[in-house]
């Protein structure tokens, strides 16, 4: 019997339509299929369900299922101006490894737009769900742009979900540059955002190196969702005031550690 199955019979609508709720929050997103098993209902319940909270805007209906609305992850124009100046030096030193040629992906956030910042002229192919830097980048005829589908959040200016994770099975790239709310004490990558963290996860499978770009604030920042471990990244580009101990486990993993 899966988690939620022994509500299936008793339960009252508005009951089951909190589970349902409580269930994308965890996961980020649900498909018909899934939710149904989860709750013992049949799907056309599920679907009934699923549109009527969408009217009641607790959740976002896609194609095949639902997605969590917004998690109250702070506005992309004011997470952009904390540490500017810290963001903006991590970003020019990131840049200084790509090479005429290159082919880079970037990750959503604030320090990934400036590093999209330091690329401009350079003769590369971008790929990015980052929707701030294709606003940065689509006027720069140097640079041979690729933006992944998927679903808007318009609050962290990104591309998520099932589209997006299936359009990375279908390229590689030289470089990911990898962005993060916190970083556990022996060098766990996390997220805040349950959404984004498969993304992130096709991203990293989809790069042969991996570059994790994070400021001193992000030792340990926060996050329940983990990303990636320690030897899954190639290279973390900091602050000379990032947390030793953590610096250090990376270093064990053959990670190297650059401080900007």
């Amino acid at each position: 019997m899966t988690e939620f199955a022994w509500y299936g019979l008793s339960v009252l609508p508005q009951q089951r339509q909190d589970q349902i709720v409580r269930a994308l929050r965890t996961d980020g997103a649900g498909g018909v299929k899934v939710l149904a098993a989860k709750l013992g209902v049949s799907e056309a319940t599920i679907r009934r369900d699923l549109e009527q909270l969408h009217e009641q805007g607790r959740l976002t209906r896609v194609y095949g299922g639902a997605l969590a609305v917004d998690d109250g992850d702070d506005p992309f124009a004011e997470v952009a101006v904390v540490h500017a100046a810290e963001k903006d030096r991590i970003a020019a030193r990131a840049a200084e490894l790509v090479a005429d040629g290159d082919s880079v992906l970037l990750d959503i956030g604030t320090t990934a737009l400036r590093l999209a910042q330091h690329l401009h002229g350079k003769p590369i192919t971008v790929v990015t769900s980052n929707l701030a830097v294709l606003e940065e980048l689509q006027h720069d005829d140097a640079i041979e742009l690729i933006v992944l589908g998927g679903f808007v959040r318009r609050s962290y200016r990104s591309l998520v979900g099932f589209l997006t994770e299936e359009c990375l099975k279908h390229i590689h790239v030289d470089w990911l540059f990898l962005g993060t709310s916190g970083i556990r004490p022996d060098g766990r990558v996390m997220d805040s955002t349950m959404i984004e963290v498969p993304v992130k996860r096709a991203m990293i499978r989809a790069a042969d190196r991996v570059v994790l770009l994070a400021d001193a604030t992000k030792f340990p920042g926060h996050g329940v969702a983990k990303v990636c471990e320690p030897g899954e990244l190639t290279m973390v580009v900091t602050e000379p005031s990032a947390d030793e101990t953590t610096r250090a486990h990376w270093t064990e993993a053959g990670v190297e550690v650059v401080l900007a």
